[in-house]
């Protein structure tokens, strides 16, 4: 029998309340029962706390771990992360695909609850939907989730709100920008997707970016966060298949194939008034990509990294003279 995503996360969610003085969160709970640990509002967060957190978005199904990286960069590591059960573990769960919007509250939601609400028109691709007893929850947020946007999710998922956990980090916190980072692999498999390719022919999955510096606030934090990954991030699948499919479809993976790439995201982001679904979704996606076919065992290799623009980006968030 298959472990549900929900099920699997809540294991790491325990282990991560197990530490929680160690990983300086703080979980607490809202009147109608909904559990929340925040790993960055208020709580000071950590890089532990920031790993955790992603492998928390990974349902599990795939590990991430800091390396060191040697390099021009104002940074000493990179974020990397490894899966065997990529569809599952990346675009069932990672992607944050869900928006949490109501009239006083909006988030970013990732996490294995989009399996359990199963809302996104993705999952008409995929499966992998999931009927949970307890479902586990991450929301991209600089604030605690109002009761009305936690009664959004339990009625998405169809539970009672003593069953929902909720984990809450902005993009400008320490956990927040590592989760958001460790999403090399996601971003890769979402821009095939998007490109038509079956997912399903993707056996397993690494990626790693840059842990780029945190920024004074939200807006330069995405702005960081999206650099690491756009012209830093480096990805390798293995998959099945013809090799024709992969020489068609390589050169539009890496997120050189967008006429917006080319400087930092913060320039393109305010070009677009800040808003995220007017940009060329060409954008959203690696450096660089290596596929391997495991059937005639040719790789392909696609895209490359920008250290020019990481570099001016990265600086961006060091103290002017």
């Amino acid at each position: 029998m298959t472990t549900l995503l929900n099920d699997s996360a809540a294991v790491l969610v325990q282990q991560l309340l197990a530490q929680s003085g160690e990983l300086e969160i703080i979980r607490s709970q809202l009147d109608s029962g909904v559990t929340i640990i925040d790993l960055g509002i208020t709580a000071s967060g950590s890089l532990a706390a920031g790993i955790s957190l992603a492998e928390i978005c990974l349902a599990a199904q795939g590990h991430v771990t800091l390396v060191p990286l040697t390099s021009e960069l104002p940074t000493a590591h990179a974020v990397a992360v490894k899966s065997d059960k990529p569809l599952t573990a990346c675009m069932a769960s990672q992607y944050a695909g869900w928006q949490i919007a109501t009239d006083d509250f909006f988030g970013m939601g990732s996490g294995p609850m989009r399996a359990a609400a199963g809302l996104e028109e993705i999952f008409k691709h995929i499966g992998c939907t999931e009927s949970a007893s307890h479902v586990i929850g991450v929301i991209e947020t600089a604030s605690i989730p109002t009761d009305t946007a936690c009664e959004l999710i339990t009625t998405a998922c169809q539970i009672e709100p003593q069953n929902l956990t909720l984990l809450v980090a902005p993009t400008s916190s320490l956990a927040g920008t590592v989760q958001i980072v460790a999403r090399s692999l996601e971003t890769a498999m979402h821009k095939m997707h998007e490109l038509g390719f079956d997912l399903h022919r993707i056996q397993r999955g690494t990626g790693i970016a840059p842990l780029c510096p945190l920024g004074k606030d939200d807006l330069l934090s995405i702005g960081l966060t999206n650099d690491a990954i756009l012209y830093g991030g480096e990805v390798e699948i293995w998959v099945r298949g013809d090799d024709n499919s992969l020489n068609d479809i390589g050169p539009k993976i890496p997120s050189n194939a967008s006429e917006d790439y080319g400087r930092p995201f913060v320039d393109i982001f305010k070009q677009y008034n800040n808003d995220f679904y007017k940009i060329a979704p060409q954008l959203f996606s690696p450096a660089t990509i290596r596929i391997n076919n495991v059937d005639t065992g040719n790789t392909f290799l696609f895209g490359e990294v920008n250290s020019v623009v990481l570099l001016e980006s990265f600086n961006s968030a060091l103290p002017s003279d």
